[in-house]
């Protein structure tokens, strides 16, 4: 599983001794845990623990997982005007947001490519923008950039940690670590408490289908959180382990989530996507007259998901109609373990794009049986 995750997200080249790869306060405790460790994002991060990848993706499905994401960037936005200049750097639907909300969103550049996906985050007094750890100095370059007088645009990355506990019995563990009820809270929203003492601001929200969380608190903390919430799990009887970033990515694929890079990239646009609902035609905003454009004229291709039959899809593979023309491209693939398939993301024809149009991938040179299929492939908890 490791190996797939390396073919599905090669690594990148070798770094300068002037540009080393960044860790999170956790390196080390994962390292020691016999953890595989790779670059990814500027980050060397644990892709699977010993327990393997297929075993750790089954555990968040079934009980709690524990996410080191601290590769991923906070930007804050406040002042005067922060309301109006958010709702206008972003696709959704913001300024209708109560104190505590969270919301998805994409993040356009004015041909409507999508520059990458955010969740925000309205608190009082201010704004909170999780963006993927990829683009953290793009995104806040481009927020800073285009951010009027008044407005103040800060990089929280650096002094914030960030962890996700994801799975059925997730917000039970955080229940019982809490000084507020977090059981209480309802999906999309945040807010404010301590975690096993830890200041938190803790968010309804995550990247696996399953229940769950993600955490914001001081960097300094992220061993004594990320241990006590272990320990903390096994005093109640529940299974919980750490989770690294291969199964983390099988989960997120199952569940129909985006990888920039992959689904989503600013070669992409949200109309060919599937991610027109994430746009708020009815506001302004970067990007809306690309996005407009795009959906009259129709896209000239669409994001499918295939099922496929005798071999690994992968990455950058053709797709081929039944007279072996090459109708679209492969933008992710790899086996599922919840659904027990090997699938494939691709980007195909319009014409090709039907549930259960029957297609093939190109596997090492020969075609492959695939068929259409709805999805997301397992339903997230928050649609069910």
């Amino acid at each position: 599983m490791l190996e797939s995750f390396h073919r599905r997200h090669p690594p990148p080249p070798a770094l300068s001794k002037e540009d080393t790869l960044k860790s999170t306060a956790l390196h080390d405790w994962h390292a020691a845990r016999g953890a595989k460790m790779a670059p990814f994002a500027g980050y060397e991060m644990p892709m699977t623990y010993p327990t393997g990848a297929v075993e750790e993706h089954l555990i968040t499905r079934r009980s709690v997982g524990l996410f080191d994401i601290d590769h991923m960037g906070q930007i804050e936005v406040s002042g005067p005007g922060a309301d109006e200049f958010v709702s206008r750097m972003v696709s959704a639907k913001v300024l209708d947001m109560k104190d505590g909300d969270a919301r998805y969103s994409l993040l356009l550049d004015e041909s409507g490519g999508v520059t990458d996906d955010l969740f925000i985050y309205r608190l009082p007094g201010t704004w909170w923008i999780v963006v993927n750890a990829s683009n953290r100095e793009t995104d806040f370059d481009w927020f800073r950039r285009k951010a009027p007088a008044g407005v103040k645009v800060e990089d929280r990355s650096d002094d914030t940690y960030m962890i996700a506990v994801q799975g059925p019995r997730a917000i039970e563990l955080l229940g019982a670590a809490a000084d507020f009820d977090v059981p209480g809270m309802t999906r999309f929203t945040s807010a404010r408490g301590t975690l096993l003492g830890v200041p938190c601001l803790v968010g309804r929200t995550g990247y696996t289908g399953e229940d769950g969380a993600e955490l914001f608190f001081p960097a300094e903390d992220a061993l004594k959180l990320w241990e006590g919430l272990l320990a903390l799990a096994a005093r109640k009887g529940i299974e919980a382990a750490p989770i690294g970033l291969a199964a983390r990515d099988s989960l997120r694929f199952e569940a129909g989530m985006p990888l920039h890079g992959h689904e989503i990239s600013p070669q992409i646009n949200p109309v060919e996507a599937g991610f027109k609902w994430a746009c708020d035609l009815d506001k302004d905003f970067v990007g809306k007259k690309a996005v407009v454009d795009l959906a009259e004229r129709g896209p000239s291709r669409k994001l499918v998901g295939l099922d496929v039959t005798g071999g690994v899809p992968r990455e950058g593979y053709e797709v081929q109609a039944p007279d072996g023309r090459i109708v679209g491209r492969c933008v992710a693939g790899m086996f599922c373990p919840s659904v027990k398939k090997y699938a494939a993301n691709a980007f195909v024809a319009p014409e090709f794009s039907k549930i259960g149009t029957p297609l093939a991938v190109v596997i090492h040179g020969k075609p492959k049986a695939a068929v259409v299929v709805k999805r997301p492939l397992y339903v997230p908890t928050y649609r069910r």
